[in-house]
Parts: C-alpha cells; sequence; structure tokens
C-alpha cells in the first residue's frame, strides 16, 4: 500500500510540474486538395470507358503474353521488389507487439570453490532465475500511431511491388516490339544491299560495254560500302535488343533470342477512364498516399512523445545455492512498479524533431500533388501522340508507296538504257524508299511503343493468359 502510494505521488508531481509547457504539440499538417478535371484534354470519343483490364491481350500477340509470364516468373529485380514487400509486412507485423507487455526470462548457473580453514576446499553451487516484464500504457496513443505508420508503410511497399510488375509487363512487351523492329531493320538492310548489288552489276555491265559510266560504277560501289556498313550495324542493334529481352526474362544475354516477325497490330483506341479514377489507380500514387499515412503516424508518435508515458514493470526471482529451490515459490522474491515519465527537453531536441517529423508530412504532400500533376501529364502527352501517330502513319504508308513506285520507274529506265535515265535518279529513289520504309517500321513501333506507356500511365491492370 505505502508502495503505491509513492508510485502515484510520483505521477500527480509529473503532471503538476512547470516541465507541462513542453508539451505543447507543433501545429497541424496542411491537405492539398488534386484538382482533376472532369475529362481529358487530348481524349476524343474513341477513348471513352472504363480503362482497359487485360492490356497485353490487346496487342493479339500469344508469344508477347507467354514472354511476359515468363518475366514475372523468373526476373530477378520483380523478386526483389516482392522480397522488400515481404519485409515490410514483417516489420508492421513486428510493430504491433509495441502495444504488448514486453517480458524476459535469464537464467545463470554456477559453481564456487573457496578453502577452509583446514587446507580444504569448499564448493558452493549457485544458481539464478529471473522474469521480468514491462508494459506501457498508450494512453495518448502514440504506439497506435507507429503502428499505423508501419502499416501504411507496408501498403507502400505492396502499392511498388504491384507497380513493379505493372512496370515489367511494360517493360517486356517495349522491348519484344524493340526486338521486332530491329529484326524487320536487319531484313530490309539485306534487301538494300541486294539493290545496291544488282545495280552495281547493271553499271559494271554497262561500263563494260561501252567504256562509258566510270562514275556511276563509283558511285554503286560507295553505295554498296554503305550498305554493308549499315547491315552490320543493324546486326548489332537486333543483338543488343535481344539480350535486353533476355535479360528481362531471366535469361542470360547471348543475343540469339529471336521474336515475331511482324509488329503486333493495334486494332481500337484505348478506354482512357477518368482523371479522377486515376489518382487511386496508379501504384505509384497509391505508394505515395501511403507514404502520407506512414509520416502522418510518425509526426503524430513524434508529437505524442513530449507528453508523459506511464508504464508498469515487474521482476521475480532470487540466486539459490540448490537447483531444487530454484522455482521454489516461497524461495522467489517479485516486485511489481508502477513508473511515469516526462520529457522535459530543456534543450528543445524533442519538440524540433517532432516539429521536423510535421514537415517531413508537409513535404509527402507536396510530393503527392506534384506526383499526380506528373501523372496526369503522362497521360495527355501519351493521348495525343496516339492520335498524332495513327495519323502520321496513314500519311507515311502513302509516302512509301509513291517513293515505291518512283524506285521501280528509275531502276527499269536505266536497266533498259532510256535517253535521260542515269545512276544518280536510280539511287535517289533508292535512297527515298528506303528511307520511307525504314521510317514506317520506326513509326509502327512507335505507336506500339506510345500505346504500352499510355497503359502503363493509366495504371491498368494486365493479364498473360495463354493463348
Amino acid at each position: 500500500m505505502q508502495r503505491n502510494s509513492r508510485i502515484l505521488s510520483a505521477i500527480l508531481l509529473l503532471l503538476s510540474c512547470p516541465g507541462c509547457s513542453y508539451w505543447k504539440i507543433p501545429g497541424g499538417v496542411d491537405s492539398i486538395a488534386i484538382d482533376a478535371p472532369a475529362a481529358w484534354a487530348s481524349a476524343n470519343v474513341a477513348n471513352q470507358g472504363s480503362i482497359s483490364r487485360g492490356w497485353v491481350d490487346e496487342f493479339g500477340d500469344a508469344d508477347l503474353r507467354r514472354t511476359i509470364a515468363q518475366a514475372m516468373a523468373s526476373n530477378h529485380d520483380l523478386a526483389a521488389a516482392a522480397a522488400r514487400m515481404r519485409s515490410a509486412e514483417y516489420v508492421a507485423m513486428a510493430g504491433r507487439a509495441r502495444i504488448l507487455p514486453d517480458a524476459d526470462l535469464r537464467g545463470s548457473a554456477g559453481l564456487d570453490s573457496s578453502r577452509n580453514g583446514l587446507g580444504g576446499t569448499v564448493d558452493r553451487e549457485r544458481y539464478d532465475l529471473t522474469v521480468s516484464a514491462s508494459w506501457e500504457a498508450d494512453l495518448w496513443g502514440r504506439l497506435r500511431d507507429l503502428n499505423r505508420a508501419d502499416a501504411a508503410d507496408a501498403a507502400a511497399a505492396r502499392a511498388l511491388f504491384r507497380g513493379a510488375r505493372l512496370s515489367l509487363a511494360a517493360s517486356t512487351a517495349r522491348a519484344w516490339c524493340n526486338l521486332i523492329e530491329a529484326q524487320q531493320q536487319l531484313a530490309l538492310a539485306e534487301v538494300t544491299l541486294d539493290s545496291f548489288e544488282r545495280n552495281l552489276r547493271i553499271s559494271e555491265r554497262n561500263y563494260k560495254g561501252t567504256g562509258q559510266g566510270a562514275l556511276d560504277v563509283q558511285f554503286g560501289r560507295t553505295n554498296v560500302a554503305s550498305a554493308q556498313r549499315d547491315l552490320e550495324a543493324r546486326r548489332l542493334a537486333r543483338d543488343d535488343a535481344a539480350r535486353t529481352l533476355e535479360t528481362l526474362t531471366g535469361v542470360y544475354p547471348s543475343g540469339s533470342l529471336r521474336a515475331g516477325r511482324e509488329l503486333p497490330v493495334l486494332r481500337r483506341r484505348v478506354p482512357a477512364g477518368l482523371p479522377s479514377e486515376l489518382l487511386d489507380r496508379r501504384p505509384d500514387l497509391a505508394a505515395s498516399r501511403a507514404e502520407i499515412l506512414a509520416r502522418s503516424g510518425r509526426a503524430d508518435a513524434a508529437r505524442k512523445s513530449l507528453l508523459p508515458s506511464f508504464g508498469l514493470t515487474t521482476s521475480a526471482g532470487t540466486p539459490v545455492s540448490r537447483f531444487r529451490d530454484l522455482l521454489d515459490p516461497q524461495a522467489l522474491a517479485s516486485s511489481i512498479a508502477g513508473n511515469a515519465a516526462l520529457a522535459l527537453d530543456p534543450g528543445g531536441a524533442l519538440a524540433n524533431e517532432a516539429r521536423a517529423a510535421v514537415e517531413l508530412n508537409r513535404a509527402a504532400l507536396r510530393d503527392y500533388q506534384q506526383a499526380a500533376l506528373d501523372a496526369f501529364r503522362e497521360v495527355e502527352n501519351t493521348l495525343a501522340a496516339d492520335h498524332s501517330l495513327a495519323a502520321q502513319e496513314r500519311f507515311l504508308e502513302a509516302e512509301v508507296k509513291q517513293a515505291a513506285l518512283a524506285e521501280k520507274q528509275s531502276t527499269r529506265d536505266y536497266a533498259d538504257g532510256v535517253e535521260g535515265a542515269d545512276i544518280l535518279n536510280v539511287l535517289e529513289s533508292q535512297r527515298r524508299a528506303n528511307n520511307a520504309r525504314s521510317t514506317l517500321i520506326r513509326l509502327r513501333n512507335e505507336r506500339l511503343l506510345n500505346r504500352i506507356d499510355l497503359h502503363l500511365a493509366l495504371g491498368g491492370d494486365f493479364h498473360t493468359r495463354e493463348g
């Protein structure tokens, strides 16, 4: 009874001491609203509707789906992200124990030897077993705030893992399309070299027959050498694209992987949903929101650390000389004590740490607002590019058609010896036709890459069903 009276007196003293002035909690954090428009500025009627689900299937390529599935199963970066997610979840589970009593069991044993007055030795056994426990009463919710912060960290880790999966699917799809483009550019370079070699043979035949056209032969040999150099560069680009895809799928980057022969065909516009839905759908924004909650919880806990803390401690144990007495209830000594503490913080360190936590929370809010604006910008840019690239492809297809006709006509005129036809016309028409074909391959792939970026910017789900 006397012990309890002393504990109560100590608590009352702490509650009435001048140090209460240090309990002042810094001002609360700001709240920032995200101004989301009612519709995307760059969208049209074809983009209306809910965001696409299973966007990988829209490319209609079973090999692409299988490649993405392989990346999901074998990519090391994704496995590392999964481990970090599990680590954050374990930390959250471990943190929940802070509101429970903390128990500790310690034991020791020994043998002491000493000499007696008769010149002999006396051995004494020594055993010690101590059980102690402590518990902090979470009156102000500080421990619950820390638990809330840990749970938010785990939620952020889960969102980041979901984002890593989406990013890996997009990166794999991009690498797949890049490899197909590299293969097509290599095939075009082979056709171009063959065309230049045929022109050179014609020039050399004319020169041998007439003794004229030496300059044509020099032009032809120059183009053949240039085409050979370009062929080597295209082969290197294809191998590099293959190594990128192999690395993503967890395969040794030998450069031997080959993709399909044709680029996937885009069949429809992407439903983009509403801008306001993006805030809930994007994994990076979900992770940012969770980070805000985590920092808010730690800011609240830091401010509450300036308030008094209350706890109980208990212990039981005693040293004995015989092992059988170790657990004898009559031999055990026990104590129970209550404690109350108040951080006086004369130097202001704790108060400044609390203020710093609040400012970090404000910074997280601002970061989230900026991340939301960046997300809106990414969607608007890719939507606008989706429309523009589609129009550019139509114009480029007409350009390729006309350039091919001009190439065919000039080559035929030069081979038939039509008056006024010369090698310069042939070379110029071939240059234009080949450039147009190469540009069309690149543009079609650029449309695919932009479409993948659009799905990534929208945060849409994907599936990798076998087909």
